[in-house]
């Protein structure tokens, strides 16, 4: 997951927003071997985003191209970008992966309906350590692969800890990476 998200950080420009990165993540993770992929409308819904947006910050960034929608029935997108291709694990795995982002960046557990919180709540998460919930990054990093400003790199981790997605976090003085842990039972 996390390797998915430092692509799309890599192959998406710096102002698509945070809901067109959690569609790409969608897309990235539940394309088949041609780079097509169909995304129902239930889906798009429980992604809390705006389809037509993201769809086109996507289109213009020349990551994908639309056949079909956004509409009544879902969204069907041709992806461009063939290294996709390198970058993902077998289908099965990346649809458990795509399940468990939606599940995890879900508007109920990460206690906000931002799709900036949602994003980062996934990252995050997808960079602790299963059994200890902990995790370190570079600042630079997360700001990077989240799509955060600098400015708002504080106030999405001081929302997140407050909204009980993470137990604490802060910035280590001699190194300034991040050292964050999940709250208990994230």
């Amino acid at each position: 997951m996390s390797e998915i998200l430092s692509y799309l950080a890599a192959a998406l420009p710096a102002d698509v927003s945070a809901g067109a990165r959690l569609l790409a993540l969608q897309c990235a993770l539940r394309m088949n071997a041609y780079l097509h992929v169909e995304l129902r409308a239930g889906l798009l819904r429980s992604l809390r985003i705006d389809p037509v947006q993201a769809c086109r910050e996507l289109e213009q960034a020349g990551w994908a191209s639309m056949v079909n929608g956004p509409g009544a029935a879902g969204v069907a997108a041709e992806l461009r970008d063939a290294t996709l291709l390198a970058q993902s694990p077998a289908r099965p795995d990346r649809r458990r992966a795509a399940d468990w982002a939606l599940r995890t960046g879900c508007p109920a557990r990460i206690g906000g309906a931002e799709p900036q919180l949602r994003l980062s709540g996934v990252y995050l998460a997808a960079r602790s350590d299963p059994s200890s919930g902990e995790g370190l990054s570079e600042c630079d990093r997360i700001i990077r692969d989240c799509g955060l400003r600098d400015q708002g790199f504080y106030g999405v981790l001081s929302s997140l800890t407050a909204n009980g997605v993470l137990e604490g976090w802060r910035i280590c003085p001699d190194s300034g990476d991040v050292r964050w842990t999940l709250a208990r039972g994230r």
